[in-house]
């Protein structure tokens, strides 16, 4: 059972973290679930593959959690979730899974208990709500050009505001300080050798923003090791992904300079 679930533990904590905002939210998320598999092995439905069948479980203990209560603080996190809370239950989750995670309609499905055109009306309705929900001003860090480029269309399709695109780590946090941005989107290598990371960690301690990492070398971020990023997208990208992210990512922006 080790050899089934252990590649897929980074990927059920992306998803999760994703799902909360937040590493150790996240975190705990996942670490419930392997302690239910631990308690009960027959949770796990090894028939639909160590992947879906691990993230089965995951949902199994999530849904009995209940959707997402707004806390009683008007802080960062608590903004967030009064924006979810405006959700159709289960569109989140059914959209990351089928486009960040990758899993077919049929495994959305499988995973959430309901039929593959059930996933894929979760799905549909993800788009429609989140895209209209918050619209925010976006930083893209990145130094190829032609995906720099495609990132833009997409997160202006979407109706948010793109502030600059930045080749490098002193560019990047020269535009964040003249236009403060409600989420990033960045790489991890740039133009000029330095590192996309170096220039969030500089950014974030004078503004906090969510952060989306894009990068071709995912597992160097997923290593349980040190702090993680909510959000990772692994290029080669698909649009869907990008907005699947930004979607969410976005309910974790300060609603103070969102349109809601």
């Amino acid at each position: 059972m080790s050899e089934l679930i252990g590649p897929h533990l980074p990927f059920l904590r992306r998803y999760a973290r994703a799902l909360t905002g937040n590493q150790d939210s996240g975190d705990r998320h996942a670490a419930a679930t392997l302690e239910a598999i631990l308690v009960d092995p027959t949770c796990f439905d090894q028939s639909i593959g160590g992947k879906a069948g691990l993230f089965k479980v995951f949902h199994s203990i999530w849904s009995s959690a209940g959707a997402p209560v707004p806390e009683a603080s008007d802080g960062l996190r608590g903004r967030a979730m009064a924006h979810m809370a405006k959700l159709t239950p289960n569109t989140r989750e059914a959209l990351l899974l089928h486009t960040v995670e990758g899993f077919s309609l049929d495994d959305v499905g499988a995973i959430m208990g309901l039929s593959g055109d059930e996933a894929q009306a979760l799905v549909d309705l993800a788009r429609k709500e989140m895209q209209q929900s918050v619209q925010g001003r976006v930083l893209i860090i990145e130094d190829e050009a032609i995906i720099a480029m495609d990132l833009e269309g997409i997160v202006t399709m979407m109706g948010h505001e793109v502030t600059g695109i930045a080749r490098t780590r002193d560019a990047a946090v020269k535009m964040a300080l003249e236009h403060k941005p409600d989420l990033i989107l960045t790489d991890i290598q740039l133009a000029d050798n330095s590192s996309g990371i170096d220039a969030i960690n500089q950014i974030l301690p004078d503004h906090d923003a969510p952060v989306i990492f894009i990068t071709a070398f995912p597992e160097r971020l997923l290593t349980g090791e040190r702090p993680e990023p909510a959000f990772l997208i692994a290029k080669p990208y698909e649009p869907d992904q990008v907005i699947s992210a930004v979607s969410q990512a976005m309910f974790f922006a300060s609603t103070e300079t969102l349109k809601a």
